[in-house]
């Protein structure tokens, strides 16, 4: 007789293989499931996304604690030193709340958003000097986290008519990925699978098109190592790179949301021009630190609208053998290469009692 553990192992199993399914009839049956679980999201009110979001979050939780978890103790480690045990735990809650609403946002962005439309529901902010280099026809590489609702940046410069791509990770499910590759199309923003985009970055930017990219993601042993939030953080070198290689200015973009309704900010904070780095020792390190510096700056300003259930810190450069590791060594990391974060490292511990936030 199998025992109640081996039952649930099978059944997570065969869960696995139904969502990594690609082609074929059990694919076909998820993309139906999906297209039904759609057109029931696309008939909430839009207004009543993030009221849904907080209490399909609150049933994550309760199902799955060690999201939340996790989320906490990112949290001590990047923020423990500012907020207390208390406003750590409410940070999380909106994390997660944060993550379930953007699903239900993905879903009906492309319905509402148009170009006659994004100024009822986005705010623009400081994209001026953006908007001057993509009139004057040079290409811009937009950069931004999973913050928000992370895509609206690439849909408002779609909606002002620019011509915009974004780079993504295909999903398994080649049906479900055609939907939503044509669907964002439809809505002017044109993505690219991340295999091979760098192949076609070039053109584009030479084109003066705005190439994006989510750049909060672990580069693994492959990355370069920059301080956020305090800490070593594996990232891409490819945008770095890119923009070298093009002379391509790097906008820091963010979406952030202002409160239930769906209205919200969407903003620049940051334009990295490439006579920034012209005369810089280390100018791939530079413009990588630059980017993550101002990741930081506008994850700081709400950070109950990041993802910090997202892994960003796992890969840790390993210190030199037989010698200290220096308090730089975020943006000066050791050459022995890197080692990888144990899945449940201890965070920092917090005051029992709640105190208020620095300012």
């Amino acid at each position: 007789m199998a025992s109640p553990g081996g039952k649930n192992e099978k059944r997570r199993g065969l869960i696995r293989r139904c969502l990594k399914a690609r082609t074929g009839p059990v694919a076909w049956g998820m993309y139906a499931l999906f297209r039904v679980l759609l057109a029931m999201v696309q008939m909430l009110p839009i207004d009543s996304l993030a009221q849904v979001g907080r209490r399909l979050a609150g049933i994550w939780k309760r199902a799955s604690p060690r999201h939340r978890n996790l989320a906490i103790e990112h949290l001590e480690r990047a923020l423990g030193d500012e907020y207390c045990r208390e406003d750590i735990e409410r940070i999380a809650d909106e994390s997660l709340a944060n993550v379930a609403t953007f699903v239900l946002e993905t879903a009906c962005a492309p319905r509402v958003l148009r170009a006659s439309t994004w100024p009822r529901y986005l705010s623009a902010v400081g994209f001026e000097e953006t908007l001057k280099l993509l009139v004057a026809g040079r290409g811009v590489i937009l950069v931004t986290g999973h913050y928000g609702s992370f895509e609206l940046p690439g849909y408002l410069l779609a909606g002002l008519g620019f011509e915009t791509h974004a780079v993504m990770r295909p999903i398994d499910n080649a049906y479900i990925n055609r939907f939503i590759v044509e669907s964002r199309r439809a809505s002017g923003l044109h993505l690219l699978d991340k295999k091979g985009a760098m192949i076609r970055a070039r053109s584009i930017l030479k084109r003066g098109c705005a190439l994006a990219f989510i750049a909060d993601q672990s580069a693994g042993r492959k990355g370069v190592f920059v301080d956020f939030f305090g800490r070593p953080a594996s990232t891409y070198k490819s945008i770095g790179l890119l923009a070298m290689a093009t002379d391509s200015p790097i906008a820091v973009g963010y979406s952030r949301r202002m409160g239930d309704a769906f209205r919200f900010e969407v903003g620049i904070n940051r334009l990295i021009r490439p006579a920034e780095w012209a005369d810089q020792e280390h100018p791939l390190r530079w413009i990588t630190q630059e980017f993550s510096k101002a990741m930081e700056d506008f994850i700081r300003a709400d950070p109950g609208q990041y993802w910090w259930i997202h892994r960003r810190w796992k890969t840790q450069p390993t210190p030199r053998r037989g010698a200290r590791q220096r308090p730089d060594s975020a943006t000066h990391p050791p050459t022995d290469g890197p080692r990888t974060e144990s899945k449940r490292p201890r965070g920092r511990p917090l005051a029992a009692t709640p105190r208020t936030r620095k300012d």
